[in-house]
């Protein structure tokens, strides 16, 4: 029953929003322009308010400084910081040593860069070197879902845990996240559905991330379908059957499995 109740969220599907450029520091070009001219020390905002650099990330995070580390995902580090606006974002630095960390940085970016709805997690830039790539993102207040779910009452005893109300409301956020990308005319499967990439604000509600293995459904030339193999977390059991029966390629039933596991 659980399941089916995933499956009707999931298939009351909104008429999706209407995809928006990004906005570069440095030019008003098109998307595809933007993209087409990034190369090593670059950066841009997505964000017309926000002014963003190597230098100003380094300050903020004072020099990377473990201090300012709150999580990590497969190809690095997700920092915390207040950037001299006073916006505080999270940036995930991924490691200059791992080549499918350069394919997250591309995938995630170009994805990110052109979706905006408000269960989907928005990045605010990015920031490339020689040596480092950097995206950087709203800062969610609550952190994820996995955290909340596997919370201990002895560790955290002042910490109230999540009422089925906010759990049935985190449900319906990512369902119509899914619903959104699902129903985009090249529809987008994300391909690593799972809580600890699920972003909860302050107010609770849902913000799909992780985007470095979405990949659009139908042949294209953009970034974000460049690699159709489908992929998934090392070790995650929730995968589709077929996938076990040795099927490749990513599909959007797929994800909506891996919602109701």
């Amino acid at each position: 029953m659980f399941f089916a109740f995933l499956v009707i969220l999931c298939g009351k599907r909104k008429k999706p929003q209407k995809v928006q450029n990004p906005v570069s520091t440095t030019t008003t070009t098109t998307t595809t322009e933007l993209f087409s001219t990034i190369t090593a020390n670059n950066s841009a905002s997505f964000d017309p308010t926000l002014q963003i650099s190597m230098t100003k990330l380094r300050r903020a995070t004072k020099n990377f400084s473990s201090d300012f580390i709150i999580g990590g995902g497969r190809f690095g580090l997700i920092y915390k910081a207040q950037l001299s606006n006073g916006v505080t974002v999270a940036i995930k630095r991924l490691d200059p040593d791992a080549f499918k960390g350069s394919q997250e940085f591309w995938a995630e970016m170009v994805t990110l860069g052109m979706l905006h709805h408000p269960n989907i997690v928005k990045i605010l830039g990015y920031c490339m070197t020689d040596s480092n790539k950097l995206l950087i993102y709203e800062f969610i207040q609550n952190g994820s879902l996995d955290q909340w779910l596997h919370l201990q009452e002895e560790e955290k005893p002042d910490v109230t845990t999540l009422s089925w109300g906010t759990r049935i409301q985190i449900v319906r956020g990512v369902a119509n996240g899914l619903s959104f990308l699902h129903g985009l005319d090249k529809p987008i499967a994300h391909q690593d559905i799972k809580s600890s990439n699920v972003l909860l604000d302050s107010n609770f509600q849902a913000h799909i991330s992780d985007f470095g293995l979405a990949r659009r459904i139908d042949a294209s030339t953009s970034y974000a379908s460049s690699q159709s193999q489908s992929t998934g977390t090392m070790g995650y059991s929730y995968k589709p059957p077929e996938y076990k029966d040795g099927l490749t390629v990513p599909t959007l039933e797929a994800d909506v499995y891996s919602l109701g596991s």
